[in-house]
């Protein structure tokens, strides 16, 4: 596997405050990196700025794929797993599919651009309820 040294993304967020044009630079990167899984079969399942990190070169990569899995067409997902800030409604409800890791990306987006979370509460079943 290759050797990210330039971070994550969790810590440049933290760092300083990112322009729109940062943030549209890393959504497009992830948008076809999660392209690139969905064409495959694969549903990352946890997207968040601690899963992107930076390469040797600079360019953002997609990492920690320890939650992913390969779609079943046949099956439904309904197993309840990721982070649950960037977790999609439907992962809550039990029944999902890959629009699950777009919604993850829209929740990082709004990040990016903002500088906090659209949902939060003092647990999970708050933040859930608010999703």
């Amino acid at each position: 596997m290759e050797y990210c040294d330039g971070g994550e993304l969790f810590d440049k967020l933290c760092k300083k405050q990112n322009e729109e044009s940062d943030a549209c630079d890393i959504i497009s990167k992830v948008v076809l990196a999660v392209n690139h899984c969905h064409a495959n079969n694969i549903i990352h399942r946890d997207i968040k700025p601690e899963n992107i990190m930076y390469g040797k070169d600079g360019e953002i990569k997609l990492i920690d794929f320890g939650l992913s899995k390969i779609l079943d067409t046949k099956k439904v997902m309904n197993t309840i797993v990721g982070t649950p800030y960037y977790m999609a409604p439907e992962v809550i409800k039990g029944v999902y599919d890959k629009k699950c890791d777009i919604w993850s990306i829209g929740v990082l987006l709004y990040t990016l651009v903002s500088g906090y979370l659209p949902f939060t509460g003092k647990n999970r079943f708050v933040v859930y309820d608010k999703i």
